[in-house]
């Protein structure tokens, strides 16, 4: 029996999603089962249909590729579709994912199915490689410009300008905007190096703080300091964190 492989496609782009699905009628061990125009719609269909292929688009509107590979459960074998320069190829390489270079060649298109088929045909899988990729995409020098996170059913895009502060929770961060809270798995460490330094300031282990935010300081023990935000909110500021606000805001 020969194996068949259910297939996506998500690009916001209908030729290359065209091209895609006309490469493929060569192509009998790979059936489509669904084409998305954007992230949402993507992420989704990833964790209800669970394919055994994805063809990922990068740059996406609402989320990108990197984005939707953050907030799905399944994890499916990645091509991805690409725009990107030779550096980002290099990492897509280093982590043996598969990748597309727009605009899209058969030749190009033929050997990365021929590597699915034979990890498919093989019993391997690659999703801790793309685990990789999105670890390496976020370890790159480019700061944070909004954060996704998935909410139960629903996806939230917060563009950092509405990040009041965040808070660590053990091996996830809460996220406070004028909007509410919002839970994600990750570190203060990851915020601390890709949040804009000239905008956000770790105050404390616990804390980072957007600081066009902050109300007024004051001593609240020795070493220790209570931020008063614009919203009401408290936060509590160590010596270090102090300091560094000193010199941010100059007093």
């Amino acid at each position: 029996m020969n194996l068949i492989i259910q297939a996506l496609i998500i690009d916001d782009e209908k030729p290359a999603r065209e091209i895609i699905r006309n490469y493929l009628e060569s192509v009998p061990e790979v059936r489509v089962i669904g084409e998305y125009e954007n992230g949402f719609e993507g992420a989704k269909a990833i964790n209800e249909l669970k394919p055994g292929l994805v063809f990922l688009d990068i740059q996406m509107p609402k989320i990108n590729g990197f984005e939707l590979l953050e907030i799905i459960d399944h994890r499916p074998e990645i091509i991805f579709i690409t725009a990107y320069n030779q550096y980002a190829i290099q990492a897509f390489e280093m982590n043996a994912v598969d990748y597309l270079l727009k605009p899209i060649s058969r030749e190009r298109f033929t050997v990365a199915i021929a590597k699915v088929l034979s990890r498919k045909h093989g019993g391997e899988t690659t999703p801790g490689e793309v685990q990789k990729l999105v670890r390496h995409n976020q370890a790159s020098g480019e700061l944070l410009e909004r954060v996704v996170i998935r909410s139960g059913s629903k996806i939230h895009v917060i563009p950092c300008d509405r990040i009041d502060y965040i808070e660590a929770q053990d091996d996830y961060v809460m996220i406070y905007t004028g909007d509410g809270k919002y839970l994600k798995q990750s570190t203060m460490k990851y915020f601390e190096d890709k949040l804009d330094p000239r905008l956000f300031a770790r105050v404390h282990r616990s804390y980072i703080v957007q600081v066009d935010r902050i109300e007024r300081i004051e001593l609240y023990g020795r070493e220790t300091y209570m931020l008063f935000l614009k919203t009401g909110s408290k936060i509590t500021v160590s010596k270090a964190g102090y300091d560094k606000l000193r010199q941010m805001l100059s007093f």
